[in-house]
């Protein structure tokens, strides 16, 4: 490995490191605009001008330069520095210079670096050139004045995103980033250009003029909507949510984060439900806590367990499922579920739900079989990882269902009829070959797979393909479940699942529209057909008025996810916390605290009383949740039902990316999305989703 000096000090590096980034590894900080450690180096933003012996006298891009064997590097030279005031002063020449008028302000690199490495005046004075701004749809608000030209967006567009929309037309000072067609940027990653863009020219659209940093509070947590759980800051302002940023999590999210996790929090503020409800001559009331209570056990008296079923939603936190579980089987009733859209998903074999290879564990597979699955609107994190292992090439992929739909990625459509996978498992068709030569073969499942009737067997066949082509084996398990609900595999490890003699999701809708129920409880479930239900009574529990609320009895007000401390367990089986950012509205409390107080009313003890208590339970429970942050490897064992798989094409499991539960729905950022991006109301560069 070379060894060079930079400051005085000798480092060694591995041979291929850039100059910046050896004097990182040492802790000396050199300035940037155009760099950006996960990006392609452009080099042209000059910012990182540093003097390096032996060389020609003049700077040199350390962001570009690889190091070499005997060099010398001083990064606060005089040349250095002479060179640094020097590119500041061009870049300031056309920029509009209005700091106090910009959301960017206080958070804006080339504000902190024209004090730190800038001069005090300039010596031109020049008419500033204007630039046309650019409609990059709904999310994103341009000030392409202020655009210095580093390219992060260009890159961060074709390189992360996939999409690769923007890019610079023109040259010298009639240079201008642009996108090419003249139309709206079509990713759900378009976020994120935002968190690159080193000055305020790209800024986000629904969160401007609303707030200075640092006027907001910054709580640490992950974010629900979706089943990625990515690491999130939740920035707010007294009781107001103003934004979410993502954090630094190389495991998970990296340093991105979805679109609609960062734009949808407008829908904290709307349809709330902030005091209980009863439903009084056929029309909901506003009630007290003690009323809604003393008619659910009012209405409970004397109902066999039976009759009573309960079912929990998408966004669902471990500590009230456990709960609601612990409540059902005192009230002796065993219909209760969690999979509201019918997947067949087997809650006795940890392995046979999880995405077993883990999120970062993708970059090490080299090959990939898509079974039903979107992931591009399904988990956005996860298609950008990878786009990331297919851009270092060797990365075969096949897909079987859903065919045709852009992943931002080369794949290799085998056909729709998911009867396909027996000919794989069996040898007999030519992607077999593909799984039997790579040394780290995977396969991902999505819902839209199992949701159908013979999900069961299609579940049975990804896992004879596992088991025939290595994808589980020391060290390694390539089979993979792509989950869409935040809830949904903390449920399961709960076993919120029916019990011997129980109703699954349908049965149990069936049999209350029957009239075979007579009491349904909701425990934030809104994703299913509610029409219907005759006379059962119906409890809802959740945040906001959506479907559930509208079909209830009674209705208790929960928490959102900003606003309670809860745990959920992400699709690789990551157990996850949320951290309470804001009080909830009004009368609502935190779930677990209106089950615990319903079941005292029913004279009923689920033995907990603090949140502690609670997880200590959960961990009685299932001992996954004894630690946090860790993917605790889930044993093999065999699961799912063969049999013929037959049908129609694969429906898929999510139908609007920026729609996909009471918050996203309730969202107005998320409308105006889906009227740019879905109904074609504007000219969209991407693919429809």
């Amino acid at each position: 490995m070379p060894k060079l000096t930079i400051d005085g000090i000798e480092v060694e590096v591995p041979a291929g490191t850039t100059v910046l980034q050896a004097a990182e590894s040492i802790g000396i900080e050199i300035p940037r605009f155009c760099y950006h450690e996960r990006l392609s180096i452009a080099g042209n933003c000059r910012m990182c001008l540093v003097e390096v012996k032996p060389g020609p006298p003049k700077p040199a891009a350390s962001c570009a330069l690889p190091v070499a064997d005997g060099m010398e590097v001083r990064t606060d030279s005089e040349m250095a520095r002479k060179a640094r005031r020097g590119v500041l002063e061009f870049l300031l020449i056309n920029h509009p210079l209005d700091c106090p008028i910009c959301d960017q302000g206080g958070e804006c690199d080339l504000q902190d670096q024209a004090m730190t490495f800038g001069t005090d005046r300039s010596r031109f004075c020049e008419a500033k050139r204007a630039v046309p701004e650019k409609n990059l749809g709904p999310l994103i608000r341009t000030a392409m004045t202020r655009c210095i030209q580093c390219t992060r967006c260009v890159r961060f567009s074709t390189e992360i995103a996939g999409v690769p929309d923007l890019g610079m037309l023109g040259r010298g000072e009639h240079a201008e980033i642009t996108p090419y067609l003249d139309g709206i940027l079509g990713s759900e990653l378009s976020g994120n250009l935002v968190d690159v863009c080193p000055v305020g020219a790209l800024t986000n659209a629904a969160y401007a003029f609303s707030a200075r940093p640092w006027e907001l509070s910054h709580t640490e947590s992950i974010d629900v909507l979706d089943a990625v759980g990515a690491a999130i800051r939740v920035d707010t302002r007294g009781a107001q949510v103003m934004r979410v940023l993502p954090r630094l999590n190389e495991a998970v999210n990296e340093e991105w984060l979805g679109d609609k996790s960062r734009y949808a929090i407008d829908g904290l503020r709307v349809q709330r439900l902030d005091t209980p409800w009863v439903r009084r001559d056929g029309s909901l009331k506003p009630a007290t806590w003690d009323e809604a209570f003393a008619v659910i056990a009012q209405r409970l008296k004397g109902v066999a367990g039976s009759k009573i079923a309960a079912l929990a939603g998408d966004l669902a936190d471990a500590e009230s499922v456990v709960l609601l579980k612990d409540l059902m089987t005192a009230l002796g009733s065993p219909h209760r579920d969690c999979r509201l859209d019918g997947a067949a998903l087997d809650a006795s074999v940890r392995a046979s739900y999880l995405f077993n290879t883990t999120i970062a564990g993708i970059e090490q597979a080299d090959a990939l079989l898509l079974i039903g699955t979107d992931p591009r609107h399904e988990a956005t994190l996860i298609n950008a990882r990878i786009l990331k292992r297919a851009r270092r090439g060797g990365f075969p992929i096949g897909r079987v269902g859903l065919t045709g739909r852009d992943l931002t990625y080369p794949v290799n459509d085998l056909g729709e009829d998911l009867g396909l996978l027996n000919e794989i498992a069996e040898g007999r068709h030519p992607f077999a070959q593909i799984l039997k030569q790579a040394k780290r073969p995977m396969l991902i499942i999505g819902q839209g797979a199992l949701t159908r009737p013979d999900g069961s067997a299609v579940l049975a066949a990804a896992r004879a393909i596992a088991e025939a082509f290595g994808l589980v084996g020391e060290g390694w398990n390539g089979f993979n479940v792509l989950h869409t609900a935040a809830g949904r595999v903390g449920a399961l490890d709960v076993g919120f699942v029916p019990a011997e003699g129980g109703l699954e999701a349908a049965g149990i809708l069936a049999a209350a529209r029957s009239g075979a129920l007579e009491v349904l409880y909701l425990l934030g479930a809104d994703s299913v057909d509610l029409s219907g239900l005759g006379q059962t009574f119906v409890i809802y529990q959740g945040s906001h008025g959506d479907a559930g609320a509208a079909v209830a009895d009674v209705i208790l007000p929960g928490a959102a996810w900003t606003e309670k401390d809860a745990t959920y367990v992400n699709t690789e089986g990551r157990v996850q916390r949320t951290n309470r950012a804001v009080l909830p509205p009004g009368e609502a409390k935190e779930d677990w605290r209106v089950l615990r107080a319903l079941a005292g009313c029913l004279g009923i003890s689920v033995g907990v009383e603090t949140l502690d208590a609670v997880r200590a339970r959960l961990a009685a429970v299932n001992p996954v949740f004894a630690k946090t942050d860790v993917v605790t490897p889930a044993p093999w064992a065999t699961f799912g039902t063969p049999g013929p798989l037959a049908g129609p094409p694969v429906t898929p499991a999510v139908a609007s990316y920026y729609m996909t539960c009471p918050i996203t729905r309730a969202s107005p950022t998320m409308a105006a999305c889906v009227r740019a991006f879905v109904n074609g109301n504007l000219k969209r560069t991407g693919t429809d989703g």
